[in-house]
């Protein structure tokens, strides 16, 4: 009975009728298959000499004008001029407008993001890359850089068969410019079926100072984080559960944390992935320290945390006007005040067992504490706190000075035990109101948080990355 709705809207009727279909998405760390083509409108060329840094074979980009046209007769009889397609498919379109400062840069964008619509292999990607607007100068460079947002997120609902559309921002026109090894780690994350579930976003790379071939180099680790230790909260089933594998698969010395009525699951994925698993509630006021103490018992006083993911939540949902103080409470302090807490105790550089320079704090927020939700005040308050506190200590010097970063993640409908209690029809609306015509699975969510995590992403911080398929449900 649970799968009703699905067989119902995947059956051959319900293709003929023109029910949206879900694609089988690209997963994993696997490249597109066919070639990148590689664009540019303005004159840009980071985008050009990061490609090259990870190895990644181009061509030139298709450009849709007059010449490159053909004629087609509909069934009436009537002629209209179409873009000739690639001659064979593209994998992805990556293009530069990181120069592009006017209304003709935009019709280049145009003329460049025409032929690819119809010209991607299934799940393909389209990557543009521009700069942030408010840095672009002009009035008519800020304006045609904000319009490629616009461009993007239009670009990724209209796309099919799996293909995604991002727009990635950059600060080539100010000082500490990004450089094409600060760009590495977030194109290839993109490119890479780990972002399967992620279209229609924005994300800003900055730059880290530091050794430019170390960022590639570890950019093009398929294990960036072997013999580190990364610290899951939530750890014992669903989305942090997946968190943990995905980590482990990846190299990661995992300490698995839940609370201790969850300690059979916990134990079970621990085991699973040969981690070490840690019964703690983390409303517990020093549950920072317990967490580092037990990181220094088990890998040596000398051990440090690489990345702690601020997985662990709850919700308590009901209309505002029947919410108590207690069902209010308990939600904020699991969600946001523990994080909070265990932050300020494992940034102690003299904290044996602490978080490392160089480290990554990455929170999970929810498409929820950016649009909201009935019925979910509380829950949709706490959210929307981690999404600030990343962004306060995105910008803390405190971490720029030790190369931390802190981000989060905020997924959209994902495939759990949890939801799939929902009733069918309210799952159903859920899956189905996204670009993707589906919903997300748990290592979306996971391979998201590992690029935000991994040691080359040293120039992404202060970031929300939504895991949504392009949600309908807010930006």
């Amino acid at each position: 009975m649970a799968d009703l709705m699905t067989m119902l809207t995947t059956n051959p009727v319900a293709r003929q009728l023109g029910v949206p279909q879900a694609t089988r998405l690209r997963r994993g760390r696997e490249l597109p298959a066919e070639q990148v083509a590689l664009g540019a409108a303005g004159g840009g060329t980071v985008a050009a000499r990061s490609l090259a840094l990870l190895g990644v074979s181009t061509r030139e980009a298709l450009v849709d004008t007059p010449a490159t046209r053909s004629v087609e007769t509909d069934d009436k009889g009537r002629e209209r001029q179409v873009p000739t397609p690639y001659p064979s498919r593209i994998g992805a379109l990556v293009l530069d407008a990181t120069g592009a400062s006017d209304l003709r840069d935009l019709e280049a964008v145009r003329g460049l993001l025409r032929p690819a619509m119809k010209g991607l292999e299934p799940s393909g990607r389209v990557i543009v890359l521009g700069v942030e607007p408010q840095t672009a100068g002009a009035p008519m460079a800020v304006a045609t850089q904000q319009a490629l947002e616009g461009v993007v997120r239009s670009v990724g609902k209209e796309l099919r068969a799996g293909a995604t559309a991002n727009l990635v921002r950059v600060d080539l026109l100010t000082e500490g410019a990004t450089t094409a090894a600060d760009l590495a780690s977030t194109l290839s994350f993109l490119l890479e079926g780990r972002s399967a579930y992620v279209s229609g976003q924005v994300l800003h790379v900055g730059h880290a100072e530091g050794d430019a071939e170390r960022l590639v180099e570890a950019a093009g680790q398929s294990r960036p984080f072997e013999g580190q230790v990364v610290v899951v909260t939530g750890a014992g089933r669903g989305i942090g559960a997946g968190i943990a594998r995905t980590f482990a698969r990846d190299g990661a010395m995992v300490v698995a944390v839940d609370v201790p009525a969850g300690g059979q699951g916990l134990a079970e994925v621990a085991n699973s992935i040969g981690g070490t698993a840690l019964q703690l509630d983390i409303t517990a006021p020093d549950a920072g320290h317990r967490i580092a103490a037990h990181v220094a018992q088990r890998f040596g006083d000398a051990a440090r945390i690489h990345a702690i993911v601020h997985n662990a939540g709850i919700t308590r949902d009901k209309l505002l006007a029947n919410t108590d103080e207690e069902r209010w409470g308990s939600v904020l302090e699991v969600n946001l005040a523990a994080q909070l807490r265990m932050n300020e105790q494992l940034l102690d550089p003299g904290l044996p067992g602490g978080l490392d320079d160089g480290g990554r704090i990455v929170g999970v927020a929810s498409t929820s504490g950016i649009a909201g939700n009935r019925g979910q005040a509380n829950y949709a308050a706490s959210k929307a706190g981690v999404i600030g506190l990343v962004q306060a200590l995105g910008a803390d010097p405190r971490l720029a000075t030790r190369g931390i970063t802190a981000n989060a993640v905020a997924p959209g409908f994902i495939e759990t035990e949890m939801t799939g209690r929902m009733p069918v029809a309210t799952r159903e609306v859920a899956r189905r109101i996204n670009s993707l015509q589906q919903g997300g699975t748990p290592v979306d969510v996971a391979e998201a948080i590992g690029y935000l995590a991994d040691p080359a992403s040293a120039a992404v911080t202060g970031q929300v990355l939504r895991v949504c398929g392009q949600s309908q449900i807010g930006a």
